[in-house]
């Protein structure tokens, strides 16, 4: 029993110099656990299982993912009945933890380890050599403490004997961080970016002054594009839409038309292109600008592609036109030019009303003069009969 006499001495020790403490050690912190252990033993050393033993460890946590802990095990065994003798085992190692979830309530972690063991039966020399571990543990934060309670399985194999031993260690016991804490002067946790994320949740420390951040800490990024909303020119990008490094879609011919809506990538530098990002040649088309039948209102789906030029006319602001009306050849010469300057007339206004100045346009009808199709048939007659935008300048 000397040795979880050890033990236990060294583990009140530790309670008593340990001052403010936390659950989950951060990194950069240090740690010490106190655990029994139910000791399932190779069966050649001749000894009861049972719970028998004990292990107290020092730790220091390396970074969010890995700490680094000396241990110290002991055992006081009875030996089986007709059996070996009675054994005390003492030993001492290192072990490297890769800690999952440490910021969590639960944190489950891997470790493997090296070190030395000695053996003491009774009545006899001691034993000693190299060990040899590897295994997995848990921690679960106790509610309103400084304690975590610790759970962890070792598989051990040492080299004392010539065939080596290997046994099985189920521990339980506390852990307790210690040292540098990150509290500030009432006991609360850091927040060091000022972010209002505590720095055990901040994935994202050192966020300038005044950004806005979400629950990680890290800075707000609404359109998920990939650029921060502080750095973001372009808010609101659609999603999956590529950016560049403001933020802004990609524009590979910079004619103001992003690639994603560019209908005529590769446009030549300079010219002067639609909303589609295809050049304004001669005149603006307006596919789909329809009139009821002998009248000058829009049919319906009209507007529609009024916006589009309005849109157009706004993104080329040195553009002036002239309105041209255009119908087929039913009906009276006279009465056609009339209708179709009336039907340009209305198309002015719709752009004037959405903002494109009047001193930009003009309005003329041309009647039946200017077909661009067979009057004879009725696909030939629904081309004829339409509205143009004709460039006056640019």
């Amino acid at each position: 029993m000397r040795t979880l006499t050890r033990v236990a001495t060294a583990a009140i020790i530790a309670f008593m110099v340990t001052g403010s403490a936390f659950a989950d050690s951060e990194p950069g912190q240090g740690y010490f656990s106190v655990m029994g252990s139910y000791i399932d033993d190779d069966t050649d050393r001749g000894v009861k299982d049972g719970i028998r033993g004990g292990q107290f460890g020092f730790g220091y946590a390396l970074n969010n993912a890995f700490n680094i802990e000396a241990f110290l095990s002991a055992a006081s065994l009875s030996g089986e009945s007709g059996g070996g003798p009675d054994q005390e085992h003492m030993g001492i190692g290192i072990d490297l933890q890769g800690v999952f979830r440490r910021a969590e309530r639960f944190s489950p972690y891997l470790h493997v380890g090296v070190g030395y063991l000695d053996i003491e039966p009774t009545g006899s020399t001691s034993q000693d050599g190299g060990m040899y571990s590897g295994g997995a543990g848990f921690l679960v934060d106790l509610s309103d403490t400084n304690i975590a309670l610790r759970g962890e399985w070792r598989y051990r194999i040492d080299t004392i004997r010539t065939d080596d031993t290997h046994d099985n260690l189920f521990s339980l016991g506390l852990q307790i961080p210690f040292g540098a804490t990150r509290v500030d002067a009432y006991g609360c946790e850091l927040d060091s970016d000022g972010d209002g994320v505590k720095d055990s949740k901040d994935k994202c420390p050192g966020t300038p002054k005044g950004v806005s951040v979400n629950a990680s800490g890290c800075a707000m990024d609404s359109d998920g594009d990939g650029v921060s909303d502080a750095k973001d020119k372009c808010p609101n990008t659609p999603k999956g839409a590529k950016v560049d490094s403001n933020g802004c879609e990609l524009d590979g011919d910079k004619d103001g038309v992003v690639d994603r809506l560019d209908e005529c990538p590769n446009s030549a530098p300079g010219v002067q292109v639609d909303i589609k990002g295809c050049e304004i040649k001669a005149e603006i088309r307006l596919p789909g600008v329809n009139f009821q039948t002998n009248s000058d209102r829009l049919a319906a789906g009209a507007t529609s592609v009024l916006n589009d030029a309005v849109a157009t006319l706004k993104k080329n602001p040195t553009i002036t036109v002239e309105v041209a009306g255009h119908t087929d050849s039913d009906g009276a010469a006279d009465y056609n030019e009339g209708l179709s300057t009336r039907r340009a007339t209305t198309v002015r206004d719709y752009l004037a009303s959405n903002g494109i100045a009047g001193d930009r346009m003009s309005v003329r009808g041309y009647g039946e003069s200017q077909p661009i199709a067979d009057n004879t048939t009725r696909a030939g007659k629904a081309q004829n009969r339409r509205v143009v935008l004709r460039i006056i300048e640019r």
